[in-house]
């Protein structure tokens, strides 16, 4: 590993840090949160490893997750991650970090991020339903696998939700057809 990163110092030229500290030619056209990544990616890290030996703690076996449940986790997860991001009531959690833009339709609308620095990186994740997805996934498993029936519950509301949501974007355009 140390040879490696040897031979990567030596191929790329040093360049003038940037202001939070990241390589200046990350980006030439605009700053990127470097900063807030690492420190989303920190915390990450700990939430799986706490999930990790709260698992390995755990005296029993694990039960097997089936089909079932990864599709019952993925579409809880879809819903959830919109839920967050783009509902216009759950805006208010999202408000101190961004800015509204417009209807989006659907009860969902669109925001931007309004802060910079490290906290631009929470913003881009509160604004991101594929970004905040693997956080979602990760707590969704972890609880199917640490407290299965009390997460099917909560997976299970998601996804009719969701099954719901679908349904209902189905009616509008069948609506639209036969006008």
């Amino acid at each position: 590993m140390a040879g490696a990163v040897g031979m990567y110092a030596r191929t790329m030229p040093p360049t003038p840090d940037g202001p939070d500290g990241a390589p200046g030619e990350y980006s030439s056209t605009e700053n990127r949160p470097l900063a807030g990544y690492v420190g989303l990616i920190g915390l990450y890290s700990l939430t799986v490893g706490a999930l990790a030996l709260a698992v390995r703690r755990r005296r029993q076996p694990l039960g097997r997750m089936g089909p079932y449940d990864l599709v019952l986790a993925a579409v809880a997860t879809h819903k959830l991650s919109r839920l967050i991001t783009k509902d216009s009531i759950t805006s208010p959690l999202r408000a101190p970090v961004v800015r509204y833009v417009e209807p989006a339709g659907g009860g969902e609308v669109n925001e931007e991020v309004r802060v910079d620095g490290a906290l631009h990186a929470l913003g881009e994740l509160a604004v991101c339903p594929i970004c905040l997805d693997v956080w979602i996934a990760t707590a969704l498993v972890g609880g199917l696998a640490l407290a299965p029936r009390a997460s099917r519950l909560v997976a299970s509301i998601f996804s009719v939700t969701a099954a719901s949501n679908a349904l209902h974007y189905g009616w509008d355009a069948l609506k639209k057809t036969g006008q």
